[in-house]
């Protein structure tokens, strides 16, 4: 396993990482999440990822219960959370200071943990003044409950002003982001997060390399059977499977399997894999349902050693979706 700072940080996290997200709770229960995150952790996985919201707070008790039988030493792990839905209630959800101070606290009693190692503003609250949401991180963090804060999918101007706001009332600023980030989904981690590595020294915490699911190739010939389409409460995914778009897109995962093939490679590996060669991702969360799932996706750091630059260019001519850089216009 390869460890990267996160961002400028002195943290070292695991290059490929594992994460709660659908399938603790609804498709797994506490004996197969320990399995699975037991093989992430043997692989040289060090950071396990989720969310207040995972599962209605379920997703946490369960990581929880693995982690106080694993026998592993804390130090040995990085675990992380995120705020913003917390329940039905008015103040139960967005980055107000009281949320985030009471998200922070159950989510350590869901846990059974002293502290989390990363706290992330799971979306942008457009109802609850930036300089709110950075006091309120600085005193987590300055409480003990949480090591680092960072947000996931704001925009970058509303990030590139909280870390205004903490330089200038000398509060810790973020430095994490965890964005989508696939062969299918590039515009905003490579272009408009440019500014947070090059000027803010951001790290990053990518999620959906698979793109869903899409680029396994599990969706090619339609939607198959006990996938998480079919899970209740998701069904909004589907469009990402139907329709004209997601049939372009499927085209386009037909001729990757080649690539795949020569490599020695699954479909999976290889888009994990391409996923690692940004030197701006810190880490890739990888999700999985079952241990062999966890296992064939550790994998993907052998592949990611064998994409040279002449297979890294068959992949951009397949996909043909690379951002184009800003103009310069002196030539």
């Amino acid at each position: 396993m390869e460890y990267r700072n996160l961002g400028n940080s002195g943290l070292k996290v695991s290059a490929l990482s594992y994460g709660a997200w659908v399938t603790f709770g609804p498709q797994m229960n506490e004996e197969v999440a320990a399995e699975c995150m037991h093989r992430a952790y043997d692989a040289g996985a060090n950071f396990f990822d989720n969310a207040e919201v995972y599962a209605d707070g379920v997703a946490e008790e369960i990581m929880g219960a693995v982690l106080a039988k694993s026998g592993w030493d804390r130090s040995s792990y990085i675990v992380s959370t995120k705020i913003f839905w917390g329940g039905e209630g008015p103040n139960q959800r967005g980055l107000s200071r009281k949320h985030i101070i009471e998200g922070a606290d159950a989510a350590l009693r869901r846990f059974g943990l002293d502290y989390v190692d990363l706290i992330f503003c799971h979306r942008a609250d457009l109802h609850t003044p930036v300089e709110e949401t950075v006091w309120a991180m600085n005193h987590v963090i300055q409480q003990g409950k949480a090591f680092y804060w960072g947000t996931s999918e704001w925009p970058v101007q509303r990030i590139l002003e909280a870390c205004h706001v903490a330089r200038r009332e000398h509060l810790i600023p973020p430095i994490m982001e965890q964005p989508q980030y696939h062969l299918f989904h590039r515009e905003r981690f490579e272009k408009e997060y440019l500014p947070l590595y090059a000027d803010h020294g951001f790290g990053t915490t990518i999620w959906s390399p698979l793109a869903g699911g899409l680029l396994t190739g599990k969706y090619n010939d339609g939607i198959p059977e006990g996938t998480r389409v079919e899970l209740e409460g998701y069904e909004w995914l589907r469009p990402r499977y139907e329709g004209d778009e997601p049939a372009r897109k499927i085209a386009k995962v037909r001729q990757l399997a080649p690539v795949a093939d020569e490599l020695g490679c699954t479909l999976a590996q290889l888009a994990i894999a391409w996923c690692l060669t940004n030197p701006h991702v810190s880490t890739v969360i990888t999700g999985a349902s079952r241990p062999e799932q966890v296992a064939e996706n550790m994998k993907a750091m052998e592949v990611y050693e064998r994409l040279n630059p002449e297979v890294l260019e068959r992949i951009e001519e397949i996909v043909d979706n690379k951002p184009k850089p800003e103009p310069d216009w002196r030539g």
